[in-house]
């Protein structure tokens, strides 16, 4: 039986991710912060730059999934510098710390995100596009490069640059939801931004296959082929839920409001999961009015 090692097992992904591998086959062993209270536990503190490295001994794969939350309704210099000093530093401490086991995994999943590029408009955006010069651009080029000493060890590293994750459970669509039960939905700005999203039971599919499938390895775009504007998000959501959408926010309010977090959100990025598609990954949900069904249990009236 394999054995992978998990961060950040405690949120919407990892806790989601967990039992899917289990499913498969695979022993997890979770990566704590807390003290250690069962057997397939093993402590760090990321912030003290520690890890129990002999527990580490024996496994197969890692999937880096931990690190402060992203979104925020302002970033604040504080907020910030918390983002970038967990992902960052914390992934630098995982990679060096498997790169020096006498047994190495195979292979490290390395969570990044589709800010990587940055606002582009309507430019289709593959693995191999560069990156944006935003906050979280920049995070995400030195987010990538802090896995670098596993990199240089031969364990194969792929950084998974989600998009928004849909999940009933919460996540990106938590507040959406309750803005748009209300009947308080409607397009952020202009609504052209393109919005990258992923159903969660294709995203828990496409980390599997990042695990399994050899000849994967550095930048993967973890999004679904076809990309929405905010404007159709806006209208497929209000579709699903069955409740109007009629606001708008305009840009300028958006700024003012949530500063640089909110310029990062009227950018968007017009991704295509080019490596996914290559390697044969087939989405379950590839279309967003699908996807939305799926994971808010909603059954079209048509029967479509």
């Amino acid at each position: 039986m394999a054995t992978v090692l998990i961060s950040g097992a405690g949120g919407l992904l990892g806790g989601a991710l967990t039992p899917f591998l289990q499913r498969h086959g695979y022993r997890v062993v979770r990566l704590v912060r807390r003290p250690v209270r069962e057997t397939d536990e093993v402590r760090w503190d990321p912030a003290a730059g520690t890890v129990d490295t002999g527990a580490l001994e024996g496994i197969d794969a890692a999937v880096h999934l931990a690190g402060e939350r992203i979104a925020a309704v302002r970033w604040t210099a504080a907020k910030k510098a918390r983002i970038y000093d967990s992902r960052v530093r914390g992934t630098y401490l995982l990679s060096a710390s498997l790169a020096g086991l006498s047994r190495r995994p195979r292979v490290l999943i390395a969570q990044s995100a589709s800010g990587y590029y940055g606002g582009r408009g309507a430019e289709v955006l593959e693995e191999g596009s560069p990156a944006g010069s935003s906050f979280l651009a920049r995070l995400c080029v030195d987010w990538e490069a802090a896995a670098d000493p596993a990199r240089r060890a031969g364990i194969r590293v792929v950084h998974a640059r989600s998009g928004n994750v849909l999940s009933g459970s919460g996540g990106y669509l938590a507040p959406l939801l309750l803005i748009f039960r209300l009947g308080l939905g409607g397009r952020l700005g202009s609504g052209r931004q393109y919005v990258p999203w992923i159903a969660l039971e294709d995203w828990l599919a496409a980390v599997y296959h990042l695990l399994t499938v050899e000849n994967l390895h550095g930048p993967v775009n973890l999004v679904a082929p076809h990309t929405v504007t905010n404007a159709e998000f806006t209208r497929i959501l209000a579709k699903v839920l069955r409740r109007p959408a009629l606001f708008v926010a305009p840009s300028p309010l958006i700024r003012l409001v949530m500063g640089e977090f909110g310029q990062e959100i009227l950018g968007g990025q017009r991704i295509h999961p080019a490596k996914l598609a290559a390697s044969g990954f087939v989405f379950h949900h590839p279309t967003l009015e699908e996807a939305l069904r799926h994971e808010l249990r909603r059954v079209d009236p048509a029967g479509l």
